[in-house]
């Protein structure tokens, strides 16, 4: 077999580098794009970055099977064939932006079912096309460049694949709208293609037995079957880890793609380090480091949600980088020879895909808590064992294997109770626990010494989702953020008071509000999780003890809102929340144009806007400008005894706000001193972190 020599060797090699990268880019930058495309059309919840990463991993999957294939099964011409025709058929379907026609209605459907088929329909070849390329290339790099190594230009596909996801959430996603994200990558692949068909040129002129002898292959030992196997479970535990980190973090933080982006980036910065040569793992180390990180999560597992986000983000990150440096440090030293190069990224493509099906559809149907993570750590520490026990070299068979088996039998039984410790607590004293697409509701009591203080509890993950007094004489007693002196109460009390009003809730919690129903006035409450409304029903009594009329609607506010006749809302209250935080989709221009619509000439915009880490004036500022309304924040001061806790509201309105709510309200908050007006094109949560 001929090769070029000279400077066209050096084209060569630079022309398949840089189609590599292009298409490692592409990759993963769609991967935000189209997440963050769909996400308010499915109600803003954590699962639909799971959901679409499951797609990705399956895709991804097929992908590398098709390489393998086509690379072991056609002959070279064959093989160049075939994919300059499957890259047509994907530039065919650009640009890649969702139909609308994908957008769900709201009502009885399958969340995860449309999703999966939605991304089938608008990226699905081209995504496809786009994971074959890695192995495929550098498969064909190996039989026209005999004797240079392949493994080099994974090292450079990851690259690409890093600085698309470090990109997008600092440069694309502030400067350009969805749209105009999606028509830039789509001219990025068809650029791709052109690379790809130039690449696979070469192939033409290959003869089909000298395409697959070449020294490094007539001298690679082939894998046995626990080699697969391993190549397996460490890829299946790293993407188990990957998907858990990220739920844990975006389940009390927000659901917004730099918080998806960030644990991608380092399951990316793993597989570079690794898999760029021997000088970026040691064994050693990283199974020491790995061990006190995941000592560090069991930590912030028991302390609880109060720690500060910089310091729970930084100790899951870093236990997902080391668990990554580990499990992928260990398939670069195992990785064969170019021979079976297609078969070692097949089986890791699988473990990666089988680690998305697990986290993404099995586990909630599984675990009624979140206990993916539990799982993940189990099976990091089961990998590693197994790593070291297959290894003579190791610190299990050499130097002083007593010491050594002692010592991590004593950290896995540590970290095995501690992990079960926190899933029983999880459990333990629960009313009821339910857990399906939109999370994991739990139902508590808390019982004091006082029979008058006594409270029921709702909590989405670790957030209080709403109270209500036990004691028959206080349970119409409003509580939490929702007390007579927050800004949903004070509205509720004194707007319109004593004439027939309608009232429309975003959110339902346990059906606070409704305790400020009169005979006369109709609650119409937007809840997206139908689990929320059924705990509601059977374990709080708001919504059956409220004199006013009752309406429920399930699916997702904004989706019901849109297909509804103007509903001429009195009041309308915005309080619908994730984990801790307000789906964006909930404060864009589009939105609040929408609310507007069903809102009566001297309507009021009641917003929640308590959070941990974002302050949201500025986007609720840039709102009530666009509409021309004005605009008042209040905060009300936690009270014990009144089970009320410290909240932030801001109302909006097109008449200034009665005298009656501002006397009465404890404290006018300063606005802030910006604005910003979010669309559903374009929102940054990064401009509002605290």
């Amino acid at each position: 077999m001929s090769s070029a020599t000279g400077p066209g060797r050096s084209i060569h090699h630079w022309l398949f580098a840089l189609t590599v990268f292009l298409s490692a880019f592409l990759l993963f930058q769609v991967q935000p794009l189209i997440s963050k495309y769909i996400l308010p059309w499915f109600g803003g919840s954590p699962a639909v970055w799971s959901t679409c990463m499951l797609f990705f991993q399956v895709t991804l999957f097929a992908g590398y099977l098709y390489a393998h294939f086509v690379s072991t099964k056609l002959s070279p011409r064959g093989q160049a064939m075939l994919h300059a025709v499957l890259l047509g058929a994907a530039a065919l379907l650009l640009p890649i932006t969702p139909d609308d026609a994908w957008r769900p209605t709201g009502h009885d459907e399958h969340p995860i079912l449309r999703i999966v088929a939605l991304l089938t329909a608008s990226v699905g070849l081209p995504y496809f096309v786009l994971s074959t390329t890695g192995p495929l290339l550098q498969r064909w790099f190996s039989q026209q460049s005999p004797g240079t190594s392949p493994y080099r230009l994974y090292a450079l596909s990851n690259a690409g694949s890093l600085l698309a996801l470090i990109s997008y959430p600092f440069a694309f996603e502030p400067a350009l709208h969805s749209t105009a994200q999606a028509s830039l990558w789509s001219a990025g692949f068809l650029i791709f293609g052109i690379g790809c068909i130039f690449c696979a040129r070469g192939q033409l002129h290959l003869k089909a037995q000298a395409a697959t002898t070449t020294a490094d292959e007539t001298e690679a030992v082939a894998p046995n079957w626990s080699d697969r196997a391993l190549w397996f479970t460490l890829a299946m535990v790293a993407s188990v880890m990957l998907l858990a980190t990220t739920n844990q973090v975006c389940m009390d933080v927000a659901t917004v793609p730099f918080l998806w982006i960030v644990p991608l980036t380092i399951y990316l910065m793993s597989f570079i380090l690794t898999f760029d040569g021997d000088r970026w793992y040691s064994r050693k180390w990283y199974l020491v480091l790995l061990m006190l990180s995941m000592l560090g999560v069991v930590r912030m597992l028991l302390t609880g949600p109060m720690v500060s986000i910089v310091v729970q983000v930084g100790i899951y990150l870093a236990a997902l980088f080391f668990c990554c440096m580990v499990c992928h440090g260990e398939l670069a030293r195992q990785r064969p020879g170019s021979k079976h190069l297609t078969s070692f990224y097949l089986l890791m493509s699988a473990g990666g895909a089988a680690g998305g099906l697990f986290v993404g559809l099995l586990a909630p149907y599984v675990f009624p808590s979140y206990w993916e993570l539990h799982v993940g750590i189990v099976a990091c520490f089961i990998a590693t064992l197994a790593v070291l026990f297959r290894d003579k070299a190791s610190y299990l068979h050499a130097g002083q294997p007593r010491a050594a088996w002692l010592l991590i039998g004593a950290w896995g039984l540590i970290m095995t109770l501690a992990l079960q410790s926190h899933a029983r607590e999880a459990l333990h004293g629960a009313l009821a626990v339910s857990r399906n697409f939109y999370g994991v509701l739990r139902v508590e009591d808390d019982l004091t010494e006082r029979p008058e203080m006594n409270r029921r509890g709702l909590f989405h993950g670790s957030i209080l989702h709403g109270t209500q007094f036990l004691a028959p004489e206080r349970r119409q007693q409003p509580t939490t953020y929702y007390g007579p002196q927050s800004g949903a109460g004070l509205i509720l009390k004194t707007h319109r008071a004593g004439q027939p009003r309608r009232i429309g809730i975003v959110g339902l919690g346990v059906g606070t509000l409704c305790a400020y129903g009169q005979p006369q006035d109709t609650f119409r409450c937007y809840e997206i999780n139908p689990e929320v409304i059924r705990l509601a029903r059977d374990y709080f009594t708001f919504l059956s003890d409220t004199p006013a009329r009752t309406e429920m609607i399930t699916g997702d506010a904004r989706l019901s809102l849109e297909h509804e006749p103007p509903q001429n809302y009195d009041v309308l209250v915005l309080d619908a929340f994730s984990g801790d935080a307000i789906p964006t989709h909930l404060l864009t221009r589009e939105a609040a144009d929408l609310y507007l619509r069903h809102l009566q000439n001297d309507g009021v915009l009641c917003v929640h806007i308590s959070n941990l880490h974002f302050d949201l004036r500025p986007v609720v500022q840039g709102l009530a400008r666009h509409l021309d309304m004005h605009c008042v924040c209040l905060q009300a001061a936690a009270n014990e005894e009144q089970g009320t806790s410290l909240c932030h509201w801001m109302l909006l309105s097109r008449q200034p706000l009665s005298s009656d709510v501002l006397t009465s309200a404890e404290k006018l908050d300063r606005p802030s001193d910006r604005t910003l007006l979010w669309t559903d094109e374009w929102s940054n949560l990064l401009s509002v972190l605290r």
